[in-house]
């Protein structure tokens, strides 16, 4: 893990990457709000309105605007640039646990301990669809990144998935207002419901901490107080459990894809960040702290950041190094990318695949060092601990340029 930035606050619950900017929301157990610039290192602002620990914190994608839920029971809008709450949403009857906008409309999902999920539209400032069916707190509750569906976890030891597809018809409808033909349930006077449970996945053995939805692919990780990672796959038709992946050894407290790579991370009140192989199901990285408990991880959506809250702030971090493993020597620059050795000659511009390293580590190559003498290479692979780390020499052949 390389740590690019660190914080040191009260106890984290909740994170939100900007999309543009290398900003990052942490909401507090202290009910303070702040906004971080992980680059430069610097609190560029805070806000503290609610009474109580904030749980709930996500950016919008597009406007100036992030959303925040708390153990007051509100549901708050704010606008950073105008650094002020704009709005407050009313009628959760217990904690809110997480809030999210929608990537299109304009709304935002709610998970609370009154058991309910809501739906709100910010424009209007009202509540347009309850979901209810968990029978204990609901912990987490996420929109799919492009279908419409919502994923939830709770404590009554289910993931529940969601289709939401009649709001989204009944929200298009032009001319229809919504309070009129219905109550504040969901249902209208013709009987159609605006949100129905399509599936309830059942094989968490304890209470259900997270669940979130696959970027690309019909797959959902969940993480529970069972201290296991699932992975289910779900079709139009029903949903099943794929996998479990165990090594932590307290409650789960949040699992997430990768974006991009075939991994999952998951982090837990043992201390620790794992990071898992999905198509092994093994574990591939551990990450400790000595006394710190974790309680919730997020992903960039565009780069390769991920940030984990915990008992005394959060970090910001990568899994590995983009830049490659390299050696100059003369006007020849030596350098690994894909499994090859690679030689990149400055006066001719010519770049060519030296020879092929053999694929025993699972590690990235992290840094080279180059013997002309030899015209050999030395090759370490650091490992999250540092025993397993590989040294590998490499004599490169001399007709480099006819392979």
């Amino acid at each position: 893990m390389l740590t690019k930035f660190e914080t040191k606050s009260a106890r984290v619950k909740g994170l939100s990457f900007h999309p543009k900017r290398p900003w990052i929301l942490t909401s507090l157990h202290n009910g303070v709000i702040q906004l971080w610039d992980y680059r430069m290192c610097t609190l560029i602002d805070k806000f503290d309105e609610h009474d109580g620990p904030v749980r709930g914190i996500d950016f919008h994608k597009q406007q100036p605007l992030f959303v925040s839920g708390g153990d007051d029971y509100k549901i708050k809008v704010w606008n950073y640039k105008l650094r002020r709450c704009l709005f407050t949403l009313l009628g959760h009857l217990d904690y809110i646990r997480t809030t999210f906008f929608h990537h299109e409309y304009p709304w935002i999902l709610s998970a609370s301990d009154d058991q309910t999920i809501r739906v709100w539209n910010w424009q209007s400032r009202t509540c347009v669809c309850v979901l209810t069916g968990h029978n204990h707190y609901v912990m987490c509750a996420q929109f799919h990144p492009s279908e419409d569906l919502v994923v939830s976890a709770s404590l009554d030891q289910t993931v529940r998935v969601w289709d939401i597809s009649g709001l989204r018809k009944k929200n298009l409808s032009p001319g229809a207002v919504e309070s009129d033909v219905r109550g504040i349930t969901g249902v209208d006077l013709f009987g159609t419901t605006d949100a129905v449970v399509k599936h309830v996945l059942e094989g968490h053995d304890r209470g259900v901490n997270w669940a979130a939805f696959h970027p690309t692919m019909p797959l959902i990780v969940s993480g529970a107080d069972d201290r296991q990672v699932k992975i289910w796959r779900m079709n139009e038709s029903k949903a099943w459990e794929v996998d479990t992946c165990r090594g932590h050894y307290n409650n789960v407290s949040c699992a997430v894809f990768h974006p991009r790579q075939e991994l999952i991370l998951s982090n837990s009140e043992d201390k620790s960040i794992r990071v898992w192989d999905m198509s092994k199901r093994t574990g591939v990285q551990t990450f400790r702290r000595d006394h710190d408990r974790f309680w919730v991880l997020a992903a960039h959506p565009n780069l390769n950041l991920f940030a984990a809250g915990h008992d005394g702030g959060m970090i910001v971090f990568k899994l590995e190094r983009e830049r490659p493993a390299y050696a100059v020597h003369g006007n020849m620059l030596h350098y690994v990318k894909d499994r090859f050795l690679r030689q990149l000659d400055f006066n001719s511009s010519k770049d060519v695949a030296v020879m092929q390293l053999r694929s025993g580590s699972k590690f990235p190559v992290f840094n080279m060092s180059y013997n002309p003498a030899e015209n050999a290479v030395l090759l370490c692979t650091r490992a999250s601990n540092l025993e397993n780390s590989t040294y590998d020499l490499y004599t490169i052949p001399k007709d480099a340029d006819s392979q």
